[in-house]
């Protein structure tokens, strides 16, 4: 069974960093891609970021492009997402969920064993 769990969120103010993991369980990451996305109060969930089975990554998010860094320990089997220069709209819930094939895809309904979520606040 897969699980993935989401770590790493809190409270950020404008202009800081932080770094997200998801912990994945069930399978390696050098099997199934990764992908974050975000779903901000009132708003649909979008993609931010993927990583591939063979650590290759596409970013999904032209708001956070130049601000996103997403990278892998296949040692401890979980995916980080590292953000800088947060921004108030950058505020949202952040989940990782797995396509179940090698190979990232960009549309959320291909992303299936989706965590619980880690909530991320940018405020002063």
């Amino acid at each position: 069974q897969f699980q993935l769990v989401e770590s790493g969120g809190g409270l950020v103010q404008p202009g800081g960093s932080l770094r997200l993991s998801c912990a994945v369980s069930g399978f390696t990451l050098n099997t199934y891609a990764i992908g974050w996305f975000r779903q901000a109060p009132g708003k649909e969930r979008e993609g931010v970021s993927c990583i591939n089975g063979g650590g290759g990554y596409t970013h999904l998010a032209r708001s956070l492009e130049g601000r996103l860094t997403i990278s892998r320990d296949t040692a401890k089997n979980t995916v980080y997402l590292q953000m800088d220069n947060l921004k108030p709209e950058d505020t949202a819930i952040y989940y990782c969920a797995t396509t179940g094939v090698n190979w990232c895809r960009t549309k959320i309904e291909d992303f299936r064993s989706w965590g619980q979520g880690t909530h991320v606040t940018v405020s002063s």
